[in-house]
C-alpha cells in the first residue's frame, strides 16, 4: 500500500512539474498594447536617436541582444552589474568593453518607468532594440524599402541571477570553426541555416585586432598568416593592426564588414567568396563544406537572406525566455529589486 502511495505521490508531483510548465504563458506579439501602449514606440523612438548620433550602436543593439539570449536565455541577465563576489556576465572579456548600448536600454527604461511603472521588462527592450537598431541600420540598403521590419513578440521576465563564467560556457568565440558552431547554435536550439543567416549580423559593427591578430601574424608552424585570409586584405589589415607586443598596447578596432561598414546587408557574405571575412568564425562558414552552400545562397538573394534574418532573431528572442510569474520586472536594468 506504501509503495502505491508512494506511486501517487510521485505521479502527481510528475504532473504537477508539467502542467506547471505548460502553463506559462508564451511571448505575443502586442503584448503591452493595453498595459503601456507607448511602450514599442518610446523604445524605437530611444534607438532611433542614438543610432542617428552614432550609426555603430545598432550593431552593439543587436550585440546586445545576441549575448543575452546565449547566456541564460533572454532574460536580460546581461545587464546585471557585478556584485561583491559575483562577477557578473556584462565583466567578462567577451563583453567588457567591447559590448555597448548598455546606456540607451537605461535610457528608453528610465522613460518607460515614469509612463508605466512596473510594467516593461528589461528583456523585452534588449529585444525590441535589437529589432529597431536592424532596422535603421537597414535601411539604407537598396534590396529593402524601409529596412527589415518584424514584429518582436513580448512578455519576457528578467532574471535575477548573472555570472561570469556562464559567458565562457555558452558564447562562441571568434576562432571557432564551422562545426564548433553549428553545435554551438544547435544547442540553443537554432539550426545550420539559422546560424549562417545570424552571422550576417557581422554586416555592421567593429572587432578589435586581437580578436583575429593570430591570423595575421604566426598562424601555425608552416604559414606565417592564415591562408584563407586575401593576401591584399590580410596586408590592408596589418596596416590597422600592429603584431602584439604587450598586454597594455592600445587594441585598435576595423569594421567587420570593409564594403558595408554601416549598413546591415547581404555584402557580408560576397565578402567571404572574396576571402575577406575577417574572424576565423566568419570565413569558415564559406571554407567549410557544411555550410559554404548556404553562404553562396545569401549572397545571391539579399532579400531572402533579409527575410531569414528577421524570422531567425525572433526564433533567437525566445530562448529560454522567463515569463508568467518567472523572473521579475526589474525597476532598474541593471540591478535586482
Amino acid at each position: 500500500m506504501a509503495s502505491v502511495v508512494a506511486g501517487f505521490h510521485a505521479l502527481a508531483l510528475v504532473l504537477f512539474v508539467s502542467v506547471s510548465a505548460m502553463a506559462a504563458p508564451p511571448l505575443k506579439v502586442g503584448y503591452y498594447l493595453r498595459t503601456c501602449p507607448l511602450a514599442e514606440n518610446i523604445i524605437k523612438q530611444t534607438v532611433f536617436n542614438a543610432v542617428s548620433r552614432n550609426p555603430g550602436m545598432a550593431a552593439g543593439l543587436v550585440r546586445l541582444h545576441f549575448h543575452d539570449c546565449f547566456v541564460r536565455g533572454c532574460d536580460a541577465s546581461v545587464l546585471l552589474k557585478s556584485t561583491p563576489g559575483n562577477p557578473a556576465e556584462r565583466d567578462h572579456p567577451a563583453n567588457n568593453p567591447s559590448l555597448r548600448g548598455f546606456e540607451i536600454i537605461d535610457q528608453a527604461k528610465a522613460r518607460l518607468e515614469a509612463l508605466c511603472p512596473g510594467t516593461v521588462s528589461c528583456a523585452d527592450i534588449v529585444a525590441f532594440a535589437a529589432r529597431d537598431s536592424a532596422q535603421f541600420a537597414s535601411r539604407n540598403s537598396a534590396l529593402f524599402t524601409g529596412g527589415i521590419i518584424y514584429d518582436v513578440p513580448a512578455g519576457r521576465r528578467d532574471g535575477r541571477v548573472s555570472r561570469l563564467p556562464e559567458v565562457t560556457q555558452n558564447l562562441p568565440p571568434p576562432s571557432f570553426n564551422a562545426q564548433q558552431l553549428i553545435a554551438n547554435f544547435a544547442r540553443k536550439g537554432l539550426s545550420v541555416d539559422e546560424m549562417v543567416t545570424l552571422s550576417g549580423a557581422h554586416s555592421i559593427g567593429i572587432s578589435h585586432c586581437s580578436s583575429f591578430s593570430s591570423r595575421l601574424y604566426a598562424f601555425n608552424a608552416t604559414h606565417a598568416q592564415d591562408p584563407t585570409l586575401d593576401r591584399a586584405y590580410a596586408a590592408f589589415l596589418k596596416t590597422k593592426c600592429p603584431p602584439p607586443s604587450n598586454k597594455t598596447q592600445p587594441d585598435p578596432t576595423v569594421p567587420l564588414d570593409s564594403i558595408t561598414a554601416n549598413t546591415l546587408d547581404n555584402k557580408y557574405y560576397i565578402q567571404l567568396l572574396q576571402r575577406r571575412g575577417l574572424l576565423t568564425s566568419d570565413e569558415t562558414l564559406y571554407t567549410s563544406p557544411s555550410t559554404s552552400g548556404l553562404v553562396v545562397n545569401n549572397t545571391r538573394n539579399g532579400y531572402t537572406w533579409s527575410w531569414k534574418f528577421a524570422k531567425a532573431m525572433v526564433k533567437m528572442g525566445s530562448i529560454e525566455v522567463l515569463t508568467g510569474n518567472q523572473g521579475e520586472i526589474r525597476k532598474v536594468c541593471s540591478v535586482v529589486n
